[in-house]
C-alpha cells in the first residue's frame, strides 16, 4: 500500500511538471534587510550596500536603524556586498529571490582591529563560518536552502547534517545522528538560544531523533551545527549541538504558502500586525500525508501526526520581544491482530503496538541593548513531552492479545536563561550567562519478563539543574584569535556537579590557509528516566539504585586545517581524540554501557549502574566542498574513526556506532530555463561501515520464551556495509503573483542496505532481518503567494 501511495506521488509530479509551461516575462522582487555588528547585534547606519552582479549596478545605504531595501531586483540568485569604515567588507552570494515572496536578510559585519580606513576581506573565503563568534573549530553554519537542496534531506536539518564529515545516520527511517562515534542521545537542540526537547514525531523517551521532524525549514534561517569542543555557552551535551535560528515574519507585507508532500499538507502565513508598526507574525500548521489519504477513504496504516509552529516579533525602542511556540502530536498503530497469521511479525506469534508522542515548547524572550557595545538576552520558557506506548502479544495458541509491556512517561521543564554579551573593543569580546532548569517528571512503565510482571519506573519527582558559563575571545590581529571559556553544572537531585574548561585557537596563515585547535571538557547528566529505574528487592519493595549517578564526562581535543583553492572551493581536514569517563556501567552485566544508548528505538531500563565505565573516540575527517557557483555545487566527505568503550570488566569493545568509516558524495546543478525558471537535479551517494550489535542467544531465548542477548559476544558482529543513492529532481517556476516548486527525491538502497528490524522469534529461535525498501520515492509541491 505504501508503494501505491508513492506511485501516486510520482505520477502527480510528472503530470504537474508537464502541465506548466515556462513564462518569458522578466520578473522582479524586493530584497531588503538589516545590517548589524556581528558581536553585539547592534544595527549599523550608513553602511554602503551594492548588488555587484546587476547591470546597471544597484546600490543603497542603510538608514539610522540599519535597514536597507532594493525594490526592483531580478529573480534568481543574487549577490550583496556591504562595506563600512572600520569593518571588514562582506560579500554574500546565492541569495534566493522568488517572484511571490520578498527576501529579507540580516547582514552581520565583523569589526576590524585596524583603526584607520576600510578593510576589504572577501566573505566568500569562509562561507560556512559559524554564526557563533566563539566557535573556532568543528563548527559550521548552514542555510535553509541547503536543507532542501541536498538530495535526501527532505527539509530536515538532521538529515542534511548526515552529509557532513564525522556524522552518520543511525538508520534510514529515522533522523537520529551519530557524531564521531558518540551516542545520538548526546546531541543538544537549541532554538533562538533556548534548549528545546527532541523536535521529532514518534520520539521515544530519552532519544534525540525520530522519523519525521517537527521543525519547519520554511521558518528557519541560517543556523549552526557543532560537532566537538564547542564553546562554554553550550552545556549538558557530549556529542554535538544544533543551534537553530528562527527568522522573523515579514513586517511590511502579508505573504502565504502551501506545501504538499512527504512531510504532509502544510499551510503558512506571515506579515505585519498592522500597516503602521514593525511587529510581525509567522505561523505554520501541518497535517500528515498518510492521515489525509486515510480521510479520503484509502485503507492505510493508522499513522497520524500534526504540528504547529509560530513566532511573534515585537521591536522596541532599545530591544526586541519575541514569542516562539512549537507543538506536535503523533500516533501510530501496528496491529498483527488485524492481519492474517501469515502476515504476523513472526510465524507463530504477533504483536499489537500503539505509540503516541506529544511535545510542546513556548519561549518568551527579550533582548535589551545597552548602548552600542552591550546586550542582554533573557528568556522564560517551558517545554513538555509525553510518550505513551502499549504492546500486546498474541500467538497461534492464544489468539487474543494480552498485555506484554506499556509506558506512559512525561516531562515538563521550566527554564530561565540569560546571556550577557559585551564587546570591550575591536579586539576583545566577553560574555557570560546562567541557565536554571526545573524538571517535573512522571515516569511509569512496566513489562512481563520471564513470566513475571515487572515495574521498571513509577515515579513523580521534581529537581533542578543549574548551569553557568563565562567566555572570552581575543583577536591578536585580524588573522589570529584565542578563545577561552568555562562552564559549570550542578544537579540538585543528587548534589553532583561538573566544572568544564574550554579553549580554541585560530590562525589564518594567509588568505588560503588556516590552522585551528580546540579543547573542551564536556559533561552530561544521565537520561532522566535512568535515574528513576527501580531495583526490585526480595521483600517486594523497590529502590532507586541509579539516583546518585554522576555526570558522564568527555575530554575532547581537535586539530584542524583549512585550505582554499578558490573563493568557492575548499579542503578541510580535522583529526580528534575524545576520552570519556564516569560512564554508567553494571557490575552484574559487565559488558553493558550507556554509551550504546540510541542504537535501538527504545532506551532499555537498566538498574544498579555505577560510574566506572570509560570510552574513547578518535579519527580523521576530510571535506572537499564547492559552494554553489554558476549553478553547480558538490560536497565530498570521508571519515575514518574508532569508537570503543569499556564496561565494568574493563575490556575494550566496539560501541554500537563503530562503523569505522563513512563516505558521502553529493552534488547538484540548477539549469536555468528561459528567464524565470530552473530545472534542479541532485545526486547523493553514501557508503558506510555496518553497525556492531549484540547477537541473540538462541538457545536461551527458546528456553525462556523471551529475547535473550548473547552478551559474551557483545558488539563483535556487524551488519553488512551500507550503500545508498539519492536522486533529487525539481522544477522552480516563477509567475508575477506566485511561485511554485515541485521536487521528487528517489532513494535507492542496494543489496547492502540497512537493517530496519533485527528480531528473533522467542518460540522457534528463528531470526528475522527486515530490510527497508530498495526504492523509496518522495515528492513535494510548494506554492508561495
Amino acid at each position: 500500500m505504501l508503494m501505491k501511495q508513492k506511485t501516486i506521488l510520482i505520477i502527480s509530479f510528472i503530470l504537474i511538471s508537464v502541465y506548466y509551461s515556462f513564462s518569458q516575462e522578466k520578473l522582479k522582487q524586493t530584497l531588503r534587510g538589516v545590517v548589524v555588528d556581528r558581536e553585539t547585534q547592534i544595527p549599523l547606519p550608513g553602511v554602503n550596500i551594492i548588488l555587484p552582479d546587476t547591470d546597471p549596478q544597484q546600490g543603497t545605504i542603510s538608514d539610522d536603524k540599519g535597514y536597507f531595501k532594493f525594490e526592483e531586483v531580478n529573480i534568481g540568485r543574487q549577490t550583496i556586498q556591504a562595506s563600512y569604515i572600520g569593518y571588514k567588507t562582506k560579500l554574500i552570494d546565492n541569495i534566493v529571490i522568488n517572484s511571490a515572496k520578498e527576501t529579507v536578510i540580516k547582514v552581520e559585519l565583523d569589526e576590524s582591529i585596524t583603526e584607520i580606513g576600510e578593510v576589504i576581506v572577501k566573505a566568500t573565503i569562509q562561507k560556512d563560518k559559524p554564526l557563533n563568534k566563539m566557535a573556532t573549530i568543528s563548527a559550521r553554519s548552514f542555510t535553509v536552502d541547503e536543507t532542501s537542496r541536498y538530495p535526501g534531506s527532505y527539509g530536515d536539518p538532521a538529515r542534511m547534517a548526515a552529509n557532513y564529515a564525522g556524522v552518520m545516520s543511525v538508520r534510514d527511517n529515522r533522523n537520529d545522528i551519530v557524531i564521531r562515534g558518540n551516542s545520538s542521545t548526546g546531541l543538544l537542540w537549541r532554538l533562538d538560544g533556548v534548549e528545546i526537547p527532541n523536535p521529532n514525531h514518534f520520539a521515544a523517551s530519552g532519544t534525540t531523533g525520530g522519523p519525521i521532524t517537527i521543525l519547519n525549514n520554511n521558518l528557519l534561517t541560517n543556523s549552526d551545527f557543532l560537532t566537538g569542543a564547542f564553546p562554554a555557552e553550550y552545556g549538558n551535551a557530549l556529542a554535538g549541538v544544533f543551534d537553530l535560528k528562527m527568522r522573523n515574519g515579514n513586517n511590511e507585507k502579508r505573504e502565504y504558502w502551501a506545501e504538499f508532500g512527504y512531510n504532509g499538507l502544510e499551510f503558512g502565513a506571515e506579515g505585519p500586525f498592522s500597516n503602521n508598526g514593525h511587529a510581525s507574525y509567522l505561523i505554520t500548521y501541518r497535517y500528515s500525508l498518510v492521515d489525509i489519504i486515510d480521510l479520503l477513504g484509502a485503507a492505510v496504516e493508522t499513522t497520524k501526526y500534526q504540528d504547529l509552529t509560530l513566532k511573534l516579533n515585537f521591536p522596541m525602542k532599545k530591544g526586541r520581544l519575541s514569542l516562539i511556540g512549537i507543538g506536535g502530536k503523533s500516533y501510530i498503530e501496528m496491529f498483527d491482530s488485524n492481519d492474517d497469521q501469515k502476515d504476523w511479525t513472526f510465524q507463530s506469534w504477533g504483536e499489537d503496538l500503539s505509540n503516541g508522542s506529544d511535545i510542546g515548547t513556548l519561549s518568551l524572550s527579550y533582548t535589551h541593548f545597552f548602548g552600542t557595545k552591550t546586550r542582554l538576552q533573557t528568556a522564560l520558557s517551558v517545554y513538555g513531552s509525553q510518550v505513551t506506548t502499549k504492546i500486546d502479544t498474541l500467538s497461534i495458541w492464544s489468539p487474543n492479545p494480552s498485555n506484554w509491556a506499556g509506558e506512559k512517561s512525561s516531562e515538563v521543564k521550566t527554564s530561565l536563561t540569560s546571556h550577557f554579551n559585551t564587546k570591550i573593543n575591536s579586539q576583545n569580546t566577553f560574555n557570560f550567562g546562567v541557565i536554571a532548569d526545573r524538571y517535573f517528571v512522571n515516569f511509569a512503565d512496566s513489562s512481563i519478563k520471564n513470566g513475571q510482571f515487572r515495574v521498571d519506573t513509577d515515579v513523580r519527582e521534581e529537581f533542578d539543574l543549574f548551569q553557568a558559563y563565562a567566555q572570552f575571545k581575543h583577536k591578536f590581529t585580524n588573522d589570529i584569535e584565542l578563545y577561552l571559556g568555562l562552564h559549570g553544572q550542578f544537579l540538585d537531585l543528587n548534589n553532583t556537579y561538573s566544572i568544564e574548561p574550554r579553549m580554541g585557537f585560530s590562525w589564518n596563515l594567509n588568505e588560503k590557509n588556516t590552522f585551528k585547535i580546540g579543547y573542551g571538557l564536556h559533561s552530561q547528566t544521565q537520561l532522566r528516566i535512568i535515574y528513576f529505574t527501580q531495583t526490585q528487592l526480595n521483600d517486594g519493595t523497590s529502590i532507586y539504585t541509579n539516583k546518585n549517578l554522576d555526570f558522564s564526562k568527555s575530554h575532547q581535543i581537535i586539530l584542524g586545517y583549512d585550505h582554499l583553492f578558490s573563493d568557492n572551493l575548499r579542503l578541510k581536514f580535522e583529526t580528534y581524540y575524545q576520552y570519556l569517563y564516569d560512564i554508567p556501567v553494571k557490575e552484574s552485566l559487565p559488558e553493558y554501557s550507556v554509551l550504546n544508548f540510541g542504537a535501538e528505538y527504545f532506551i532499555e531500563r537498566i538498574d544498579s549502574l555505577t560510574n566506572d565505565g570509560t570510552g574513547e573516540n578518535y579519527g580523521i575527517e576530510l571535506t572537499l566542498e564547492r559552494f554553489l557557483k554558476n549553478n553547480f555545487y558538490f560536497l565530498i566527505t570521508s571519515s575514518l574513526y574508532q569508537s570503543k568503550y569499556s564496561g565494568y570488566d574493563g575490556i575494550k569493545r566496539n560501541t554500537a556506532f563503530n562503523g569505522n568509516f563513512a563516505i558521502n558524495a553529493l552534488g547538484g546543478y540548477e539549469i536555468p530555463i528561459k528567464k524565470n525558471n530552473a530545472f534542479i537535479v541532485g545526486l547523493r551517494a553514501t557508503y558506510a561501515g555496518g553497525r556492531p550489535y549484540v547477537p541473540y542467544d538462541v538457545n536461551a531465548t527458546i528456553e525462556q520464551h523471551n529475547e535473550v542477548l548473547d552478551w559474551a559476544n557483545a558488539y563483535e558482529v556487524q551488519q553488512k556495509n551500507y550503500f545508498r543513492i539519492n536522486l533529487r529532481l525539481g522544477i522552480k517556476r516563477n509567475k508575477p503573483k506566485f511561485n511554485v516548486e515541485i521536487a521528487m527525491d528517489l532513494q535507492y538502497r542496494t543489496n547492502y542496505t540497512s537493517v530496519y528490524e533485527h528480531r528473533i522469534d522467542p518460540l522457534t529461535g528463528q531470526i528475522y532481518d527486515n530490510y527497508e525498501m530498495a526504492l523509496y520515492p518522495m515528492a513535494s509541491y510548494r506554492i508561495q503567494f
